[in-house]
């Protein structure tokens, strides 16, 4: 959790700021240096604010918020690679979410491991003017290769492909051990 930092001083003092009247009265003085060791973090903070923004040097305590923020949802047991990895790849993510690519790429971030995605594709149409399309129930086969699975990695992967595939689209999910994985 962030806080004050022992020892740490502010490059802009507030009492240095003051008219020559109130610098002369120790009060004063004192007052404003106790306030310039409450913003000294803030400024400090708000010079690297870049470093906060980039997911691979932010603060670890700093990547939930970052992550919310890009819309990324990281399960609390990744480790900090995975979920930074995560945030940094949000946007080309969320352009792709849906497509068989953006499963592939989705599954493989929260993973670190490898995901085949077997998509029905196709469209349906009718030779007539009039003619009903034919009846295509779109599907998609996942099959994700993981290190070690268990049950609670395969009820969150599959939370994972319901959010990130169309409504629409049927799926199955297969979880296997890498070693088992063609």
């Amino acid at each position: 959790m962030r806080g004050v930092v022992a020892g740490l001083s502010t490059p802009h003092p507030i009492g240095a700021m003051l008219p020559g009247v109130y610098q002369e009265d120790d009060f004063t003085m004192r007052f404003t240096s106790g306030l310039d060791d409450v913003l000294a973090p803030v400024l400090l903070v708000l010079d690297c604010l870049e470093s906060y923004i980039d997911p691979l040097l932010a603060p670890p305590d700093f990547l939930d918020w970052l992550a919310r923020w890009v819309g990324v949802d990281p399960d609390e047991d990744w480790p900090d690679d995975r979920r930074r990895a995560a945030i940094a790849e949000a946007v080309a993510l969320h352009s792709s979410r849906g497509t068989a690519g953006g499963l592939r790429d989705h599954l493989g971030v929260a993973t670190g491991g490898i995901a085949e995605v077997v998509d029905s594709g196709g469209v349906t149409w009718s030779t007539g003017p009039t003619g009903q399309p034919e009846t295509h129930e779109p599907s998609v086969h996942v099959r994700v290769g993981v290190r070690r699975r268990t049950d609670s990695l395969v009820r969150s992967l599959e939370a994972l492909l319901v959010s990130a595939k169309p409504a629409y689209v049927r799926h199955t999910l297969e979880v296997v051990e890498h070693d088992r994985l063609s």
